[in-house]
């Protein structure tokens, strides 16, 4: 494919454009990755166990323990499910502010950003189908809180940003 640039430049906005439209679909694409693992594995859940119910995967480490969880992280923010799909949003929101020049130029970022997006989605999904959210994993030994894939997801998201941020700020 042969390319020459008008002196408008169109040439360069197009291959911008068609830049913004890849790094978009690949979030796009993680977060639905997401969505999909954390609902089918809370599907299995729902389909499978009682309120309160566990069984043992990994003595005294790994326990699937079903819980219906109505409070926000970590069992914070209280149980109003319009404020916390209304915060959700919000923090989306200020995640992609201020991380969106960031996306366009890291994959990492991008993965990161798709994994919060997926896990949030997949939370609020949960509240407004279920009135609480589905939890699941449950490290009995060494993390004294119950979560699933989407908690899971947002974590992983979260640290690979703050790992890429202080390594950009390094490299200056």
């Amino acid at each position: 494919m042969h390319s020459s640039s008008s002196q408008d430049g169109s040439i360069s906005l197009s291959r911008n454009r068609t830049s913004e439209i890849v790094n978009t679909l690949v979030i796009a694409l993680v977060a639905v990755a997401v969505l999909w693992i954390d609902q089918y594995t809370k599907h299995l859940v729902l389909a499978s166990f009682l309120p309160g119910e566990s069984r043992i995967v990994i003595d005294h480490f790994l326990k699937w323990t079903y819980m219906r969880n109505v409070h926000g992280a970590f069992g914070l923010f209280g149980s109003n499910a319009v404020l916390l799909i209304g915060m959700a949003l919000v923090v989306l929101g200020l995640f992609w502010v201020s991380f969106r020049d960031a996306a366009a130029k890291s994959l990492t970022v991008r993965i990161a950003f798709g994994m919060i997006v997926g896990g949030a989605i997949g939370n609020i999904v949960d509240r407004v189908h279920n009135g609480f959210v589905v939890d699941f994993i449950d490290f009995y030994r060494i993390w004294p809180n119950i979560f699933n894939i989407a908690d899971s997801c947002i974590t992983v998201g979260v640290a690979l940003l703050l790992i890429s941020s202080l390594a950009t700020r390094r490299k200056h």
